[in-house]
């Protein structure tokens, strides 16, 4: 059954107000003391992760459509993009503000001196874009294949970020390995996806 307009607006209504489930929990910690010892890197952490989750529900849109002719989830696609974006910003801010004192300089040598930190910068300054160009009018400036082109930034996006991860932890490669299986089974599909069509 085709979803109506009303349907498509309450679902979009519910995947906002869950998707900023995280943020409010981290709020409601943090104005009760309760973020833990070490609140600025608990949050860089989790908004970081956050921002994966996001980038991996966005690819998960084109698989789901595809394997199961749920075609209404494309209507929700931009959405889950954007909130990577939202979350990767938080990730970005909050490094900035609390860990680098909103110090341009202090960050730019910081990016220099870490690798993993420059792996991030680059993977956030590539979603700009997308978020940028993500509403109609911008795709009916550009063209529909050059909006195409420029989004698939985001498989390089999604590898940026979870190499970020796991180049961050030291010892407990547990979860960035478990977002890098998702994004291979991912990137598998799509492989395989192109080829049956290449030979069809």
């Amino acid at each position: 059954m085709k979803p109506t307009a009303s349907d498509i607006q309450f679902y979009k209504t519910l995947i906002f107000f869950n998707a900023l489930i995280p943020l409010l929990i981290m709020l409601w910690d943090f104005a009760h003391g309760q973020i833990g010892v070490n609140p600025v890197e608990l949050s860089i952490r989790t908004f970081g992760v956050l921002t994966l989750i996001f980038l991996l529900l966005t690819l998960c849109v084109t698989p789901m459509r595809k394997l199961f002719g749920w075609g209404f989830l494309i209507k929700y696609r931009r959405m889950l993009g954007l909130f990577a974006f939202f979350y990767g910003c938080l990730h970005l801010l909050t490094y900035m503000g609390f860990d680098r004192s909103w110090s341009i300089s202090g960050t730019v040598a910081d990016v220099i001196k870490r690798p993993f930190i420059a792996v991030g910068m680059v993977s956030f300054l590539l979603l700009i874009p997308l978020a940028v160009t993500s509403a109609d009018k911008m795709l009916r400036r550009i063209g529909a294949k050059r909006w195409l082109k420029l989004h698939k930034l985001i498989y390089l996006i999604a590898i940026g970020g979870v190499v970020h991860f796991y180049m961050i932890v030291k010892s407990d490669v547990f979860w960035p390995v478990v977002f890098a299986v998702a994004l291979s089974v991912l990137f598998g599909y799509r492989i395989y996806s192109a080829y049956q069509k290449a030979r069809g």
